[in-house]
């Protein structure tokens, strides 16, 4: 154990780098920390100034910069432990400030402060003392500066309150009569280590659990199909564009209503970021409401508009839409596209061909008063029919720069039927070659949805 230490009447800033020496004859203990408060953060005087006449050169003056500032929170700075050399990892000169009181703490608690040494004997403001009070100043210090790390200070008897202090939350604790200059160096310098990796910890615990949420926000928005009763199979994929995001602009849904119709429906947010993922999320929800509610064509197309018109964040903002509803029977459907490419309709013995797309109506959100005209179309007994956004068509193809386009994915979709690819592992196959031509991942969100029917 290091030898006590003689308690001094004045902060020997001085000899540690920070601030001239008190005066021998007429200063005072007041002037010494006016002067410590007062000195510069940074730098001392340089080394190779010359002394003041009839002085030595002091090491205290050399241009040694200071890295770690200490702020020493005691009612008595004249019966302060602190010790000449201060010094940090780098044998930099440790700024110490001085306060007797919190409040006067609070003024001297800057941004360059690093390290408090707070007295637990002192009272804290507005509180009578007493057991029930005995780290009551710790912890108005604590919420006073949150950031900054913290050493508690108490009496070799009193150890137990110094560990109860950081169980509270300081980064360690010092029994006054055992201190000296390398060992509260030595603890400041873990004290601020110790904060910093704390920190550092928490925001990554706190950056995980807001990615998890986000991650089960995200997957809770896309949908569940309502195909209960249905002959009908049903596949999925979904890709977003954005770095990182499970939910994209795209959206899509599926469901069956009480007369045994099969309402699929694909759409698509102008835009990339989290406002478009959010509009497209409420015109899904949107869309499932009005279906289950009786509205098809271009009457529960005309509300959508009203819905996206209301919801969305600049008047420039549009959406694609595509909606499909498909008779009880299995044969026959309504088509309505909204600015939207036709789906691919594949049945045995046929080539994959797009359904018409003649009367494509405009966009959601671009002309008030639009009209969606619902087009009908013939599927037959057994058919795959595949709804997707143009994030699966607008890639590029090798290095020419040339975009998939429509053609293209027809073709692709028929290499792949041709290999014996069906559902789930045609799809991913599409979307797998996609990004493959394109020479890496797709800048847009990729949606795709297929149903099929067997006799």
């Amino acid at each position: 154990m290091p030898a006590p230490v003689p308690r001094q009447r004045a902060i020997p800033a001085a000899e540690s780098g920070q601030a001239p020496a008190a005066p021998p004859n007429g200063g005072s203990v007041q002037d010494s920390a006016e002067a410590l408060a007062a000195a510069p953060c940074t730098t001392a005087p340089s080394e190779n100034a010359a002394a003041p006449a009839g002085t030595a050169p002091d090491r205290a003056e050399t241009a040694v910069p200071t890295n770690l500032t200490l702020l020493l929170i005691e009612d008595d700075p004249g019966g302060s432990p602190i010790v000449p050399d201060l010094l940090d990892q780098a044998g930099k000169p440790i700024r110490v400030r001085t306060a007797r009181n919190l409040t006067e703490a609070e003024r001297l608690l800057t941004d360059d402060v690093h390290c408090i040494l707070l007295d637990l004997a002192l009272p804290a403001p507005g509180r009578a003392g007493g057991d029930d009070d005995e780290l009551a100043v710790l912890q108005h210090v604590l919420e006073l500066a949150p950031r900054h790390a913290v050493l508690a200070l108490t009496s070799a008897d009193d150890t137990e309150r110094g560990a109860e202090a950081v169980r509270v939350g300081a980064q360690d604790y010092l029994v006054r009569d055992e201190l000296d200059g390398r060992l509260l160096s030595r603890a400041i310098r873990y004290a601020v280590e110790r904060k910093r990796s704390d920190s550092a910890e928490r925001r990554l615990a706190e950056g995980r659990l807001r990615a998890q949420e986000n991650a089960r926000l995200e997957r809770g928005l896309l949908p569940t199909p309502l195909l209960e009763g249905s002959p009908l199979r049903f596949a999925a994929r979904y890709r977003p564009g954005r770095s990182r995001a499970l939910l994209g602009g795209d959206f899509y849904d599926v469901v069956r209503t009480p007369d045994g119709t099969v309402h699929a429906m694909i759409g698509d947010v102008c835009g990339h970021g989290p406002d478009e993922a959010a509009l497209g999320v409420e015109l899904r929800i949107a869309w499932r409401a009005l279906t289950l509610a009786g509205l098809c064509g271009d009457e529960l197309l005309g509300t959508l508009q009203q819905v996206l018109e209301h919801e969305r964040a600049d008047d420039e903002i549009f959406a694609t839409l595509c909606t499909v509803d498909i008779a009880p029977d299995g044969c026959r459907a309504g088509l309505c596209l909204a600015g939207h490419p036709s789906p691919l309709l594949v049945r045995p013995g046929l080539p994959a061909r797009l359904l018409p797309y003649d009367d494509n109506g405009p966009a959601l959100g671009l002309l008030s008063g639009a009209r969606w005209p619902r087009m009908q179309v013939e599927l037959g007994a057994e058919w795959s029919l595949m709804l997707y956004t143009d994030g699966l068509i607008e890639g590029r193809v090798g290095d020419s720069g040339e975009r998939l386009g429509q053609d293209g994915m027809v073709d692709m979709v028929r290499r792949q039927l041709t290999a014996g690819l069906h559902g789930e592992e045609l799809l991913q196959a599409a979307v797998s070659e996609v990004r493959d031509l394109n020479g890496g991942e797709l800048t847009d969100d990729v949606a795709v949805l297929l149903l099929d029917r067997a006799p």
